[in-house]
């Protein structure tokens, strides 16, 4: 037995109650139409991505692009207490996709694009740089989709280092991964509630400058392991040991 697609909604609350009907369109309707070619009966999953799900299933004959769909039930999930947000350094080409499609899979909460000192890929203030930021957006919306978050994460406009440290400041526990650190990712202390922040290097490393910037405020350079790990997998591999240690992939959530 598959799992239901899910396909987003601008607003999970303001669809019909269970038994009614409600029309699907735009790239979403066209999607369920002539990608997955649902057919009447079938089961799909609607979300605002802002906690709102909603069960249903196919309604009309799925011979338009703007298909009709009966609600089941909805719900809405509550946000995690504990947040992860991953500061991806860019990354060249289509890893820097490869590594925001996996740590949205593997359960990041938003997600910030880093300018770090060593990063050879440069995003300009320009229409190249707005491209490849919605090329992040385009990939993050559809790996939520695919792994059916309720949440759909941000991704919040790039900053230089200085604007990571000020992220720094306000999270209620900040993470620099950096193969010398000290203190490994099992063993360092984390809020039971609030918002983890991630920092990812890119492939040439967080400098020295850059460490010592993001230390003085406040965050803790930790190491996952003996091995390096690419910038583009990095995160994914991160989240999933903080989905253990806060809980977020026990088995009665």
């Amino acid at each position: 037995m598959t799992t239901a697609p899910l396909f987003l909604v601008p607003d999970v609350d303001e669809l019909p109650g269970p038994g009614g009907e409600a029309l699907l369109d735009g790239p979403e309707g066209r999607h369920a139409v002539t990608v997955r070619r649902l057919r009447p009966g079938e089961s799909l999953v609607l979300s605002d991505g802002r906690g709102g799900f909603a069960r249903a299933e196919m309604a009309a004959a799925a011979g338009r692009d703007a298909p009709t769909v009966r609600i089941l039930d909805r719900t809405r999930v509550p946000a995690p207490r504990v947040r992860v947000v991953v500061a991806q350094a860019l990354v060249k080409g289509d890893r820097g996709e490869l590594a925001v499609e996996t740590a949205t899979e593997a359960g990041a909460d938003g997600v910030l694009p880093w300018r770090a000192a060593r990063c050879v890929a440069r995003w300009d203030d320009g229409p190249r740089g707005a491209k490849a930021l919605e090329r992040w957006r385009s990939t993050v919306r559809e790996a939520a989709k695919q792994a059916r978050r309720p949440w759909q994460p941000e991704v919040s406009d790039p900053v230089t280092t200085a604007g990571l440290a000020e992220r720094v400041r306000s999270a209620d526990a900040a993470l620099v991964l950096h193969e010398s650190a000290g203190t490994g990712l099992a063993r360092v202390a984390l809020p039971s509630a609030g918002e983890i922040l991630l920092a990812v290097g890119p492939e040439g490393g967080v400098d020295d400058a850059e460490l010592e910037r993001l230390t003085a405020a406040g965050a803790v350079p930790v190491r996952m392991g003996p091995e390096v790990l690419r910038a583009s997998t990095a995160a994914c591999v991160a989240l999933g040991a903080l989905a253990v240690r806060t809980g977020r992939w026990s088995a009665d959530t």
